[in-house]
Parts: structure tokens; sequence; C-alpha cells
């Protein structure tokens, strides 16, 4: 970092049009930043059965689906508590690497989640750390946005300022129990499957909950949803021989952002003298001028 910062050259992810859009809203980039965490978590299919249903809320595994709904525990909290660190972990080294360049924020920042050997998950965060010339470093902490340079141009533009990523992670699984099987029975006509419907409902209501409580972390008034990743699998039942558990994983990243001016702010450029290129046009201004 120390090499970056005294070498006067710098390097991002930028195209050419974000790279416009960031220096016409009086930011430059500075280079790229970089955090990765790899931590140890279970598979998903390692959790009891929760019931009909199981949430990805704090606390003890439900043991019905009567306490699961009342209470919103849910087998799979282990996992989403690591999922959750893991992700918070790479963007506050992100944002540690884009403090060292003297960065002000980040621009376009991309989460990715892969697989490590061993059962293992790793997290990775990238984006390209920005600077507005003439401001104060290491005042506040940096910023992270996963927005575009034109989207963080124009956010800039009309008074507002990102506070921070936003992530909210839910997993939920559903027992399928006589009700859905019947359901779902060869036959049964092009039908909803209500438990299904209840799975995918509460997964979402739930992601949604918990990226509530990180927009409030970071002291947003709210929060702009890149969008919505959805991912269903199924397994074989770990207690009841014959059935078949459905489990949803609900990911929703965003970038919270904050008001700094009520006022839309316009950006007036100096006047410009345009010459016409019509040659009668032309003789008519020497003639009258």
């Amino acid at each position: 970092m120390a090499e970056l910062r005294s070498g006067g050259t710098w390097e991002s992810a930028l195209t050419c049009g974000e790279f416009a859009a960031i220096r016409s809203a009086g930011f430059e980039p500075v280079g790229l930043a970089f955090g990765a965490a790899v931590y140890g978590a279970g598979s998903a299919s390692g959790y009891s059965c929760p019931g009909a249903w199981g949430s990805s809320g704090d606390g003890m595994p439900a043991l019905a689906a009567e306490v699961s709904r009342r209470d919103g525990f849910g087998s799979f909290a282990p996992l989403v508590q690591a999922m959750d660190q893991a992700r918070h972990t790479a963007i506050d080294r992100m944002t540690a690497e884009c403090a060292e360049l003297r960065g002000h924020g980040l621009v376009g920042v991309r989460l990715s989640r892969g697989s490590f050997l061993g059962g293992g998950l790793e997290v990775t965060a990238i984006g390209t750390a920005v600077r507005a010339p003439g401001a104060p470093c290491g005042q506040h902490a940096p910023f992270a946005c996963d927005m575009s340079g034109q989207d963080f141009a124009k956010l800039i533009m009309a008074g507002w300022v990102p506070s921070g990523l936003a992530v909210g992670i839910s997993i939920g699984s559903r027992h399928d129990d006589r009700p859905t099987v019947s359901q779902t029975r060869w036959g049964s006509g092009n039908a909803e499957v209500a438990g299904w419907t209840e799975l995918v409902n509460e997964s979402r209501h739930e992601a949604r909950r918990r990226l509530e409580g990180d927009v409030r972390r970071l002291g947003a008034e709210g929060v702009v949803i890149a969008g919505m990743e959805m991912r269903v699998r199924e397994r074989d039942c770990p207690v009841t021989l014959g059935r078949r558990d459905h489990i949803v994983e609900v990911t929703l990243v965003g970038t919270a952002i904050a008001s700094f001016s009520r006022v839309q702010q316009r950006h007036a450029g100096p006047a410009l003298a345009v010459m016409s290129l019509d040659p009668r046009r032309r003789q008519a201004v020497r003639r009258n001028p």
C-alpha cells in the first residue's frame, strides 16, 4: 500500500464511462481494494429437521412446528451466523485497504462466495477506492457501495451519500409433511403448494428483516437493493425416513444511503458561446451586430 501511495499510479475496475462519471462528481480513483475471509461452516445437510418450518433466527433449533413459528428459531442459525460474519469480515478488510490508500470510499464493490477445501466458506470483496481531492482523510470510516460509477455520480448529485454495504441472509427449511406430499403428487394438477409458498415468503421476510437491521447499524436512512439471490434445494429428511426437506437460502445485498442535502444540488458549468455553422446566418450577424 505504501508503494501504491508513493508511486503516483493507480488501478481500478472501472469502465471509461464509470471513470468519467466519478470524475464529474468530484472524485478520482486511487486504487483497487480487496478483502477476503475463509470460515469453517458446516453444510446445511448436517442440521436436524426443524419440523414444518425453521427460520434462520438466532437461538436454539426448533423442535416442533408450533415452537418454530412462534419463536422464529431455526436449526440453521449457526450456518447463517458464519455466512454473515464472513461477509462482514471481508468487507471490513476491504475498507481497511481503502483507508490505507487514503480513499474516502469504494465504488462498484463485488461480493463473491465460494467453497473451500474441508467444508470452508470463502467470501471475497473487491472494489475501486475513490477520493475527493482536497478533502481530509481519516476523519470517517470509508464507505462502500455496489453501485456503478454512473449511479454513484447520480446519487452524489442528488444530495445523497453511501453509508456502506448492507447484507441480509436467511436460510429456511420446510419438512414435506402430508399436506405438502399430497399437493405435489402426480395428478394433483397445477395447484399452489402452500407449504413451499410459505417457505419462500418467510425466508424472504427474514432476509429483509436482517437487511433492515444492517441498515440501522450503518446509521443510514434507506437502502438501494442491487439484487436478491435465492437458492432452493432438497435433501433426505435426517429424522423421518422416506420424507424430504426443502431448503431455501436468500441473500439480499444493497447500498445503505443517507442524505447530506435536502435540496438537489445543481452543478452549472460555465456559459458557452456557440457559433452557427450556417454561412448565411453568420453573414446576417455581421450585417446586424
